[in-house]
């Protein structure tokens, strides 16, 4: 055999070979053009048209009144088909219960396993149906998330999308328990206050009736010493002569008929606690000293001590300047008197 032509042969048959394969190249992109615009595109327009447009699509915050539930129960599957197109396309992913898409595909899974249109809807819309019960979350409307992310579960329930949702859910609950907790908190915290301040009140006021007794019990007493003096005064001038008793009798009356007390206290009003101090549970006390007038009330009120210093002096005072008195005596003549009143601010 003549080897000779083997090579020319092989270059041959490689020259005759190259049209065919270019040939089969050629059917096969014209098979998988014709499958893309006869079977893939329409396939992909009923899917995008069941789930209410493009995935693209932003899901529209336009408030709708929430249809009624349908009768799921009684339809077939070309209804159930037909509600569900009809919710997608007012974007009722979800909600409300008993008429919304997932609902109406998942029953139609139920009737017809194999349903494609059905399926395919459900995976192409899932996430818009997730964002649906993200904002629920948002919302904090707990329960109707938790409905809308069982129905996503009843869908595909390995989406790792639901993982998510059930973290933001969790978090979100906890938030609210927190703030729910610290309000309850507060509230008690301003009730504590509001009673303590109103025993506070009370324990000045009746320290402030037993003060005002003491110093009447103590003016009575010394009223009762002025008077018995110039009987004693009297006896002895008896004693000495007629001269004298006309003298002593006139000093008797003299002092008999104007007596000299102190300043008295009538009406003590609780100091306001400031709002502040009592944020800052800070204590302490100030000592207030004013002028009683003969009418009574008070004058020249001024801080002499106080600690801490220019917390409390604005409520001292101001409750000071209220204070009323039975002024001060002498020789039975209403007169001014000076005093000092320390006042307690304590939690």
């Amino acid at each position: 055999m003549d080897t000779r032509y083997i090579p020319l042969a092989r270059r041959h048959a490689r020259g005759a070979g190259r049209p065919v394969v270019i040939a089969v190249i050629a059917v096969i992109a014209l098979l998988a053009v014709a499958a893309w615009f006869l079977i893939i595109k329409p396939h992909q327009d009923l899917v995008m048209a069941d789930a209410g447009g493009h995935p693209s699509t932003p899901v529209s915050t336009v408030t709708r009144s929430a249809p009624p539930p349908a009768n799921v129960a009684a339809m077939d599957v070309n209804q159930l088909l037909a509600e569900a197109r009809t919710a997608m396309n007012e974007q009722r992913y979800l909600a409300p219960t008993g008429n919304n898409a997932f609902e109406f595909y998942l029953r139609v899974l139920e009737k017809d396993p194999g349903n494609k249109v059905a399926s395919d809807a459900l995976r192409e819309t899932f996430p818009f149906a997730a964002t649906s019960a993200e904002q629920s979350i948002n919302s904090r409307d707990f329960n109707e998330a938790q409905r809308q992310i069982d129905l996503l579960a009843k869908a595909d329930p390995t989406n790792f999308t639901l993982t998510i949702l059930r973290s933001k859910l969790d978090a979100q609950r906890k938030t609210l328990d927190k703030q729910q907790q610290l309000a309850a908190d507060q509230e008690k915290a301003q009730q504590l206050a509001v009673q303590k301040a109103a025993a506070d009140k009370a324990a000045a006021d009746k320290l402030a009736a037993d003060q005002q007794k003491a110093e009447l019990t103590a003016a009575q007493e010394k009223a009762q010493q002025t008077r018995a003096a110039p009987s004693a005064g009297q006896q002895a001038s008896t004693i000495q002569g007629a001269g004298n008793t006309t003298a002593a009798a006139s000093a008797a009356g003299s002092n008999a008929g104007g007596q000299t007390t102190s300043a008295v206290l009538l009406k003590a009003v609780g100091a306001r606690y400031p709002t502040a101090a009592m944020r800052a549970r800070q204590q302490g006390w100030v000592v207030v000293e004013f002028t009683v007038d003969p009418d009574g009330g008070t004058s020249d009120v001024k801080v002499v001590d106080a600690q801490p210093r220019r917390v409390f002096d604005r409520a001292a005072m101001d409750a000071v300047e209220r204070y009323k008195f039975t002024p001060a005596m002498k020789d039975g003549v209403a007169v001014s008197s000076t005093k000092q009143q320390r006042i307690e601010f304590k939690l």
